[in-house]
């Protein structure tokens, strides 16, 4: 454990040093690996599903507020759908501009949860972004979770019907958007997932808060349990066939992925507990204090020998009689 502290210590130590390069380094390749996954699952308009062209746009999301990330994944997926079908571009066009007023009203310094919940679902993992929103969001940040888990569906729903879509006539155009908005509106699969999420991301958040001793730890093993409980009582109500053996795998995986973020975040060390009272002229202050576990960088020192100059003073020396 003590080599983990160190290593935790020296990355941070980097990270504090070099944050101007890092930051934007983690930005590229963030817009990189989004927009490459847009590509790949959407890929309608050959222009922009080059790689010259993802990199440029990353490039330039390096250097720009993270919400910029965001547009570009907005604007990368709605070029594709409008090659693919002008009712769908629209459809999801309106569906985006209304989840962004709702996302900048409640939450928008959660711009990494709306980028990184579509990519978690197609990691198989996305249980990880509502436990980690509970430990270091509000209960607000389950807006921004809600958000990720709507573009994901909407996404979805379109290649997983895009045959049906194309095979409709140009003329149906009023069949084609009826089609569209009726499968998203009535995707069972969406709800039943956004209020797993939502109720992990405020148990967890409420759980952590709580004054007892590794309320980190309780908090998320209470959210993995409901995330489960929400998503198989759900699935059994509304018949959506989701995979038990995936919900599970995925919320374990996600649970350890949360460990390494406690880790980082909150690692304190409870057998040092120490509760305080003090007091002003209006209050008395009961205050219990747990001390966080970190540990010195170890300074190295070397010590250099001169092998000409101890020998020199070797041969300087009288001899010994």
């Amino acid at each position: 454990m003590t080599t983990l502290l160190v290593a935790k210590q020296i990355l941070l130590t980097i990270y504090s040093k070099y944050e101007v390069y890092i930051t934007p380094l983690m930005k590229f390749l963030l817009a990189l690996v989004t927009l490459f996954l847009i590509n790949s699952r959407l890929g309608y308009m050959e222009t922009i599903d080059r790689a010259t062209v993802v990199l440029i746009v990353a490039l330039m999301c390096s250097f720009m507020p993270m919400n910029f990330i965001v547009l570009m994944a907005a604007v990368f997926a709605l070029l594709h759908l409008y090659a693919f079908s002008l009712e769908c571009a629209v459809v999801i066009g309106a569906g985006f501009l209304l989840l962004f007023l709702l996302y900048l009203r409640f939450s928008p310094k959660d711009t990494l949860v709306v980028v990184l919940m579509p990519v978690c679902f197609l990691l198989r993992i996305p249980y990880v972004i509502p436990i980690s929103m509970g430990l270091i969001g509000t209960p607000a940040s389950a807006v921004s979770v809600a958000c990720g888990v709507i573009v994901y569906y909407m996404l979805h729903y379109v290649t997983q019907n895009a045959t049906v879509i194309a095979a409709m006539a140009d003329e149906e155009t009023a069949a084609k958007f009826r089609f569209i908005v009726d499968g998203l509106l009535k995707n069972r699969e969406m709800v039943v997932t956004i209020a797993a999420f939502a109720l992990t991301v405020i148990i967890v958040y409420l759980l952590r808060r709580m004054s007892v001793d590794y309320a980190w730890t309780i908090a998320m093993t209470a959210g993995a349990v409901v995330n489960i409980m929400v998503l198989l009582v759900g699935d059994l109500i509304f018949d959506i066939n989701q995979s038990l053996i995936s919900v599970i795998l995925g919320t374990i995986i996600s649970f350890a992925l949360t460990l390494i973020l406690q880790f980082f975040v909150f690692y304190v060390d409870y057998s040092r507990t120490e509760k305080v009272q003090f007091e002003d002229d209006e209050y008395y202050y009961y205050v219990k204090a747990v001390p966080k576990v970190t540990v010195a960088k170890p300074d190295k020192k070397v010590k250099q020998i001169n092998s000409a100059r101890s020998g020199a003073a070797r041969s300087a020396r009288p001899p010994h009689h």
